[in-house]
């Protein structure tokens, strides 16, 4: 069911947008590498590291696109498996850590032994294997999301129903990973990381490599995406988005297409928080917020939902004025610009920022085409 051709998949747009994808992360790689720091153009290893995060948002963004945009479900709980993926990494780079913590147990992570752990939990067997926990990066968010799935989409629940159980997820999971007997870390969460593969993840190559896979993974997923709703599959999610009642009545499975397409989201939502874990240094329980959530839905709202480039649009955007406006004066004031942000989109641009610029191509098109001379009457 999903196939499609390539002109479909690879349109002009989405070909360039990959094209620019590849020639910043190609100008970043070199920026930092062999630009000397001297030079206005280095681009230095924080901002490599600021660059990476906002390509995992990005993704983030990407993932909540493919099921809002397209089928209809507004998650205000995505963020609760961008969370689960990065804890899956996290507890691997906790356990490369060693002996060289601060108290030097060669089994235990440092909090588990301040807090008098005797033995090593069930949950965290296995991630001394980067394979492992690599599997646990996409199996742990898809099972949550499946599970949850397969009951709210079989009993039918749509809408804002389905939008305030989403969060309440994710407001459950954070308040259970605030627990220390969770054994994840509680209110500090993971941190203090060493390195990954044996590469340390303070040095400036790993640094540069987090982020070029960081582009890898955007560019690969938003392939998969394009693949998907390029393809009869991606028809039918239309179709449930516009008129669900009567897609089920026209005989699909309404419920098995929710499903496939949530899982699929929910685990590139895990990628991108494993992905954001070794770059940041730090996950805990903050990231399972409701607030993180609904900030990355803003993200695909400024940007255009159901464009797939207006996702990534959106959120590279949003948060560059983020960074800004919270590195000044200007950061009490920063959740009021963005709902400033949000009610202007909801009003002028209820298309987005991808939605704005077809209307100026449009325009630009209808201006320059050329016009037919009037031809002559001719006599009866």
């Amino acid at each position: 069911m999903i196939n499609a051709d390539a002109h479909a998949i690879l349109d002009r747009r989405s070909k360039l947008f990959l094209i620019i994808l590849a020639v910043i992360t190609a100008w970043v790689v070199f920026a930092n590498a062999v630009i000397p720091e001297s030079s206005q153009f280095h681009v230095s290893n924080g901002s490599v590291v600021l660059y990476g995060k906002y390509l995992t948002y990005a993704l983030l963004a990407l993932s909540i696109d493919l099921i809002w945009g397209y089928c209809g479900i507004l998650s205000l709980g995505h963020g609760a498996f961008f969370a689960l993926g990065g804890y899956a990494m996290g507890m691997y780079l906790m356990r490369q850590i060693g002996t060289r913590g601060v108290y030097g147990h060669p089994v235990l992570p440092d909090f588990m032994v301040f807090l008098n752990w005797r033995e090593l939990p069930w949950a965290w067997v296995g991630f001394d294997w980067f394979i492992y926990a690599a599997i646990m990066v996409f199996l742990v968010p898809g099972l949550l999301a499946f599970v949850f799935g397969w009951f709210a989409f079989r009993s039918r629940v749509t809408g804002v129903y389905l939008s305030i159980i989403t969060q309440a997820m994710t407001y459950a999971l954070l308040l259970a990973f605030f627990r220390n007997d969770m054994g994840f870390g509680g209110n500090n969460g993971l941190t203090d990381f060493k390195d990954i593969l044996g590469f340390s993840v303070q040095a400036s190559g790993t640094r540069l490599t987090l982020f070029t896979l960081s582009a890898l993974a955007l560019a690969a997923c938003f392939v998969l995406c394009r693949i998907m709703v390029a393809s009869t599959y991606g028809k039918i999610l239309v179709a449930i988005r516009d008129a669900e009642s009567r897609t089920r009545f026209l005989g699909y499975r309404v419920e098995h297409h929710k499903l496939l397409v949530f899982t699929v989201s929910a685990m590139m939502a895990g990628l991108a928080g494993a992905l954001y874990v070794p770059q940041v240094g730090i996950i805990n329980p903050s990231e399972f917020s409701p607030a993180n959530s609904i900030e990355a839905v803003i993200w695909v709202a400024v940007g255009g939902r159901g464009t797939l480039i207006g996702a990534v649009v959106g959120a590279l955007s949003v948060n560059a004025m983020k960074t800004a406006f919270t590195t000044g004066v200007l950061a009490p004031y920063w959740l009021f610009v963005l709902g400033a942000i949000f009610i202007l989109v909801t009003l002028a641009l209820p298309k987005g920022i991808m939605g704005l610029v077809d209307r100026l191509m449009a325009a630009w098109k209808a201006r320059t085409r050329p016009v037919a001379p009037p031809q002559p009457e001719t006599g009866a």
